[in-house]
């Protein structure tokens, strides 16, 4: 029988590539994970609290046009009463977000008679374009809340038109 030849040096397997691989992976998702904390990124700056008050003005206004003009026009509320349900419901969110007191809004001027559909679809607009332009201002929670009623409030406009 012919003597065996001694073990040479080990090859670069598949199986050592890919435990390699694997390590590296997770070296680079953890050094890739942001260390800061929630609670910094939920911080609340003065600016931004003072934003999200104004919005809460801004909902309490709408909350307001919409009685408005249901009082004008009874058959718009009988239509469209879920939508002055769901404005209330947001407001309710932008209160519980925004910290401190809040001074009540109210609509500007009233619905012309025969009009209110208009008159409320433009306010509807007016107040989906703030809380628009103020979640850009705002992080985290905040931002996703105030974008999230203001693509709500669309929709509010699309249906009155």
């Amino acid at each position: 029988m012919a003597p065996t030849a001694p073990p040479g040096p080990r090859a670069f397997t598949r199986r050592t590539l890919l435990a390699a691989s694997a390590a590296g992976f997770a070296v680079a998702v953890a050094g890739c994970t942001s260390s800061s904390s929630a609670d910094e990124r939920d911080s609340l700056t003065s600016e931004q609290a003072d934003e999200l008050a104004a919005q809460v003005t801004v909902q309490e206004t709408l909350v307001a046009a919409y009685d408005m003009a249901f009082g004008a026009d009874p058959a718009l509320a009988t239509a469209v009463a879920d939508l002055a349900t769901q404005a209330a419901e947001q407001l309710e969110r932008l209160r519980a977000a925004a910290p401190g007191d809040h001074p009540a809004g109210e609509p500007m001027g009233s619905p012309p008679a025969g009009s209110a559909r208009d008159w409320l679809r433009a306010q509807v607009a007016v107040a989906a374009t703030s809380h628009a332009a103020a979640c850009l201002d705002q992080s985290g929670a905040r931002a996703a809340l105030l974008g999230s009623i203001a693509a709500g409030l669309r929709g509010h406009e699309a249906r009155l038109a």
